[in-house]
């Protein structure tokens, strides 16, 4: 049986300057859920980051936006982790994804870092790689030197538009995800 997941993290870096940047996908979807399940963030120093918890009949999930930036991230996810005694295997960590299309989803277990700062980080606190990633696409510039250019910039309208659909089709499967359902938020996910 799988585990629900019971932490969700959004990366992205605190500050009205990234707020809409390619980067910040993760906070995107954060927002949006919070918004609705008619909830706001909290700032809690003790998990370096904004958090939420929502009481569901399956139990709590905590929604969580490190406020460390990107490549501190792990400081946040295994602080709430460790204090609430969640496995890395009931976390999914949603994020930019350079090397997938933008506007598609890819969702999956553990795997490599792809050079994700953020990722990178959270694979050291919690000394696995052995979590969910909600990859959410956004292209890649086509040179690796324009990299840290393209993804602290804001998308153009039509490459916004696909990432904001990308944000309110994951937000659908986050019922599955919250019981355990993987394999049909993994269908649901990857559809076109």
């Amino acid at each position: 049986m799988s585990h629900p997941i019971k932490i969700i993290v959004g990366l992205g870096n605190p500050g009205r300057e990234y707020e809409a940047t390619r980067h910040n996908v993760g906070f995107w979807l954060l927002d949006e859920l919070a918004w609705q399940w008619k909830t706001a963030f909290k700032e809690e120093k003790k998990f370096f980051g904004e958090v939420v918890r929502m009481s569901h009949p399956e139990g709590d999930v905590w929604l969580i936006k490190p406020m460390t930036f990107m490549n501190r991230s792990g400081q946040a996810v295994a602080a709430l982790a460790q204090f609430y005694k969640i496995k890395p295997e009931e976390i999914l960590v949603v994020h930019d994804e350079l090397d997938i299309e933008c506007g598609r989803i890819k969702f999956k277990l553990g795997g490599g870092n792809g050079g994700h700062n953020g990722l990178k980080d959270i694979q050291a606190c919690l000394g696995t790689p052995d979590f969910y990633r909600l990859r959410l696409g956004i292209g890649h510039p086509g040179d690796k030197a324009l990299v840290s250019a393209y993804v602290l910039n804001k998308p153009g309208a039509e490459h916004r538009q696909l990432i904001e659909d990308s944000v309110k089709k994951s937000i659908k499967s986050i019922p599955l995800l919250t019981v355990g359902e993987f394999e049909e938020a993994q269908r649901f996910l990857h559809s076109r």
